[in-house]
C-alpha cells in the first residue's frame, strides 16, 4: 500500500512539474519586447537650456503650476546629482532588469491577453516609499532611487521598509501596482476582506513571478516567511477567538494590514512577528479558493470577497 500511495504521490509530481512547464513553454513563446526610456538620465544629463525639449517630449513629469526654475535646481542640487551618480553607479547597465520586465509581461500577457504592453520609464523621485513602481496602463514607472540596496547611506527609513528597497522587489512592486487597478472596489471594509484583498494581489505573484520565492512576493524575509508558515493556526484562532474577521475596526487594518515593522496582537509574540500578517493570512485563503475552485486569474480579481472566503475550504496548516 505504502508502495502505491508512493507511486501516486510521484505521479502527481511529475504531472504538476509537466503542467507547469507547459504553461511556462507557451509564455516563453509570446512576443513581447519591453522597451526602456531611461528618464533619469535625460534628466539629469540635459542643460538648463534643454528642459523645454525635455519637458515636450515627457509632458507628464512636469505638472503645470512648477516655474522652470524648479527643475534647473533639481538638475543642479549637489545632493540630487550624488543620488544620480549612486543609482548610475547601480544600474549603469539595464539589460538585466529590462530582461525581468519582458518576463513579467510575458505572464501578464498569458493571464491577460487584452493588456497592453507597457513602455517603462526609470526616474529618480522624490524617495516616495509608498511609489516605488506605478504601472499606469501603458506606462510602467520605475523610482530607481528606491531600489539601491537596503544597507545604502542615503536611506533614513525604518528597517521594515528598507528591506524592500532591493533591485529583487522591483518586478514585485509593478505586479502590486498592476494588480490593485484590476482589482474593483467592494463596500465590505471588514478584516477577511481586507485580507483577501491582499491576498489577491498576492496570489498574482504566484502566477506572474513563478521564478520568485514567498519572502521576495510578499516582501519578508526567509525568516519571516518561515514565522507565519509556524504560526499560522495560531494567528487564525486568535482572529476567531477575537471575532475580529467580520469587525469593521479600522484599527485592525494598522494592527494587521498595512506596512508596520511588527502586527500586533498585543501579545509577547508580537516581537517575533512581521507586519502585514492579516496579508499573508489572506494570501492563503485565496490559495486554498484556487486550489478547489476552476477560476483564472482575471476572474479571481473580481469574485468578492465573501464568496472566496466561504469557497476556499481554507484550514490553517498546524
Amino acid at each position: 500500500m505504502k508502495l502505491y500511495r508512493f507511486a501516486v504521490l510521484l505521479c502527481l509530481f511529475f504531472l504538476s512539474c509537466e503542467q507547469k512547464s507547459k504553461v511556462e513553454k507557451e509564455v516563453e513563446e509570446i512576443p513581447v519586447d519591453i522597451k526602456v526610456e531611461r528618464f533619469d538620465k535625460a534628466f539629469f544629463e540635459s542643460k538648463p537650456e534643454d528642459l523645454g525639449k525635455l519637458k515636450k517630449q515627457y509632458p507628464y513629469f512636469f505638472p503645470t503650476g512648477n516655474d522652470d526654475s524648479v527643475w534647473i535646481q533639481k538638475m543642479q542640487e549637489p545632493i540630487w546629482r550624488e543620488v544620480y551618480s549612486e543609482v548610475q553607479k547601480k544600474y549603469s547597465n539595464f539589460e538585466p532588469v529590462r530582461q525581468e520586465f519582458n518576463s513579467l509581461f510575458q505572464h501578464v500577457k498569458y493571464y491577460f491577453p487584452k493588456s497592453k504592453t507597457p513602455k517603462v520609464i526609470t526616474v529618480i523621485g522624490e524617495m516616495d516609499y509608498t511609489a516605488k513602481a506605478i504601472y499606469a496602463d501603458s506606462l510602467v514607472i520605475v523610482a530607481l532611487e528606491l531600489y539601491l540596496g537596503k544597507e545604502h547611506k542615503f536611506y533614513e527609513f525604518p528597517n521594515y521598509l528598507k528591506q524592500n528597497f532591493e533591485e529583487k522587489q522591483i518586478m514585485p512592486d509593478v505586479v502590486s501596482s498592476f494588480t490593485y487597478r484590476n482589482i474593483p472596489a467592494f463596500p465590505d471594509k471588514n478584516l477577511v476582506s481586507q485580507m483577501i484583498f491582499e491576498g489577491k494581489q498576492l496570489y498574482a505573484k504566484d502566477l506572474l513571478l513563478p521564478e520568485y520565492t514567498d519572502a521576495d512576493k510578499i516582501g519578508y524575509t526567509p525568516e519571516q516567511i518561515k514565522w507565519c508558515e509556524e504560526n499560522e493556526a495560531y494567528m487564525w484562532r486568535y482572529f476567531m477567538e477575537k471575532e475580529m474577521l467580520y469587525s469593521d475596526d479600522p484599527k485592525l487594518t494598522t494592527r494587521f494590514i498595512a506596512p508596520a515593522p511588527f502586527s500586533k496582537f498585543y501579545l509577547e509574540i508580537d516581537n517575533d512577528s512581521p507586519g502585514r500578517v492579516g496579508a499573508w493570512i489572506g494570501w492563503q485563503i485565496v490559495r486554498s479558493y484556487m486550489k478547489n475552485n476552476n477560476v483564472t486569474l482575471p476572474e479571481l480579481l473580481k469574485v468578492n470577497a465573501k464568496e472566496i472566503f466561504e469557497k476556499s475550504k481554507y484550514k490553517p496548516k498546524k
